[in-house]
C-alpha cells in the first residue's frame, strides 16, 4: 500500500491544552499513520477573532495510506471524539477542544469544497503556521 507524507497542523485552547494535543496525536497514530516529526509545542493568540484562551498549536509530519478527502474525514472523525461540534468552514472562528489542518498532501495542489492543497492560511498568511512548518523542516534536516 503506498504512502504519503502529510503536514498537519494541530491548535487547542480550551481545557487541558497539554492533554488535548497528547490525545490528538495518539488518534492520529492510530487511524492515520505513522507520525514522522513532530514540533514542539507553541502558545499562540488566537487569529480572525477575540477570546481570552489562547492557543496551543504544533505540527507534525506523518506517513500514511489515506487519500487525501479520507484523510480529511479521518482528522473530523477524531476532532468530534474530542468534542468538537463547530465545523469553522464559512462560518467563522470560535474557540475549540482541538482543531487538525491538513497543511500538504506530498507535493499536491487540489482544491475541492471542503479541502485545499496546499493550506494557503497556514503556508502564507498566518505567522505562527510559518514558525511551526520552519521548525518541522529543520528537524528533517537533522
Amino acid at each position: 500500500m503506498s504512502q504519503y507524507t502529510t503536514v498537519l497542523l494541530l491548535g487547542t485552547n480550551l481545557g487541558d491544552k497539554k492533554k488535548n494535543l497528547l490525545y490528538a496525536l495518539e488518534q492520529i497514530k492510530v487511524d492515520i499513520g505513522e507520525i514522522t516529526y513532530q514540533t514542539s509545542s507553541l502558545e499562540t493568540e488566537p487569529v480572525g477573532y477575540k477570546s481570552s484562551n489562547t492557543y496551543l498549536n504544533q505540527a507534525v509530519e506523518v506517513k500514511t495510506p489515506l487519500s487525501p478527502i479520507k484523510l480529511l474525514k479521518a482528522l473530523k472523525k477524531i476532532e468530534r471524539s474530542m468534542g468538537r461540534t463547530v465545523d469553522s468552514t464559512g462560518r467563522g472562528y470560535s474557540d475549540r477542544t482541538i482543531d487538525i489542518d491538513v497543511v500538504y498532501y506530498d507535493k499536491l495542489r487540489f482544491t475541492s469544497p471542503v479541502l485545499s492543497l496546499p493550506h494557503k492560511a497556514h503556508t502564507q498568511e498566518r505567522e505562527f503556521s510559518k514558525v511551526l512548518l520552519t521548525e518541522l523542516q529543520a528537524l528533517k534536516t537533522l
